[in-house]
């Protein structure tokens, strides 16, 4: 049947038409945003909140009960070893505690002696004891005595050597004792300042006790340390702490300063504490405990910081964003941009940083890949890359 030309001219119309229709009705491509797989550097971090504190850090506590004086020291002062950092006066004894206080002092002056007579005879001892074992050195080299013997004379050497050094130490713990016990009942200190001393150079980094008042025995006043021997406190979740190990770089920022710190792992604390966080749930959490790499004069105590500590580093990886990978049925899967369709592509991923990760196997350098995935995005969706080429 032979159309005529109207009837062409129709059809050709109705064509078009239906065509214009289908195009319209189509599902417009899905915009996405786009990344290129690529080889660089990877580096996988821990990430942790701590602080600054004084490496070596002197409590200065009250040895007496009395009367404190005004402490005229301020936070931030320069002491020097042994210089005065507060006064004491120590209250009159009533004739019940003078007598319970001499009685004590008798007693540990008693105890000096048995003590000093104890070390006197354990050094004589000990001098015997190495001459024999000298004798039985040369012995022992001239085949005049067995090896046990040798052996015997030598651990009766080395177990008098601990007694004398124990003795020793019993001797001076009983000396100090005794110097304590005397003055509480020496007439001298009646009414007289006690002057507690900082024990080295340093800062006064905190004042405790700053006003005049009765205290006892054990109050802590002054706390005292080098400011600029620093060191930092970071802790993290047990399940983290055990891939830290010592020597590891890190990385300190938002500190304050214009520029990262760079610092080292110097040791892991053994145990862990417990912790609520923010959200109220309880974590297990360990100090690591890091060294700078330079002095930071800025840095104080107590001074909020952040650490990146380097678990790994690799060279010439090939990479994704974290952003683009999401689990699938088995294992991870990415959406790879081909001919303007996402495809669901399974891979194989190793160690992840904090915002790339290791690509084993699935994709190729060069691959474009979509990040932040939306849930609108099926597997053969047309799509319109907005950036990535």
């Amino acid at each position: 049947m032979k159309l005529s030309t109207t009837q062409k001219i129709v059809a050709g119309v109705t064509v078009v038409v239906i065509a214009i229709l289908f195009i319209l009705m189509m599902p417009a491509p899905l915009p996405v945003d786009t990344e290129i797989v690529r080889r660089g550097v990877l580096t996988v971090r821990l990430e942790g909140e701590g602080r600054s504190r004084v490496k070596e850090r002197f409590t200065i506590s009250s040895p007496v009960n009395g009367r404190l004086e005004r402490i005229l020291l301020d936070e931030g002062d320069s002491v020097t070893s042994n210089a005065v950092v507060a006064r004491i006066t120590p209250p009159s004894l009533n004739t019940r505690e003078y007598t319970r206080a001499e009685a004590a002092m008798r007693s540990s002056e008693a105890a000096l002696g048995a003590a000093g007579a104890r070390e006197r005879q354990v050094k004589v001892d000990l001098e015997q004891a190495r001459r024999k074992y000298d004798r039985y050195t040369v012995l022992f080299e001239q085949g005049a005595v067995s090896k046990e013997e040798y052996e015997e004379v030598k651990a009766a050497r080395d177990m008098l050597a601990k007694e004398y050094s124990a003795a020793t130490m019993t001797t001076r713990s009983s000396r100090f004792d005794f110097d304590a016990a005397r003055a509480a009942v020496d007439s001298a200190l009646e009414g007289s300042f006690f002057e507690v001393r900082s024990p080295r150079d340093g800062l006064v980094l905190k004042i405790l006790e700053k006003s005049e008042r009765i205290i006892a025995a054990g109050t802590p006043l002054v706390e005292i340390g080098d400011a600029h021997d620093i060191e930092l406190v970071i802790d993290v979740l047990s399940s983290d702490a055990v891939k830290v190990a010592p020597g590891m770089q890190v990385v300190i920022g938002e500190w304050g300063g214009g520029s990262a710190l760079q610092g080292r792992v110097r040791f892991i604390e053994p145990a862990a504490v417990t912790k609520i966080s923010s959200l109220g749930i309880e974590e297990k959490r360990v100090n690591i405990i890091i060294d700078l790499d330079e002095p930071e004069r800025r840095l104080g105590d107590n001074y909020r910081v952040q650490a990146d500590i380097v678990l790994w580093r690799g060279d010439n990886v090939l990479q994704v964003p974290v952003s683009s990978l999401f689990r699938g049925d088995e294992d991870w899967e990415v959406f790879t941009v081909r001919r303007g369709r996402a495809i669901v592509q399974p891979v194989t991923i190793g160690r992840r940083g904090a915002y790339e990760a290791e690509v084993i196997d699935g994709v190729r350098e060069g691959d474009l890949v979509v990040v932040h995935p939306t849930n609108d995005l099926e597997d053969g969706m047309r799509v319109k890359t907005l950036k990535g080429r």
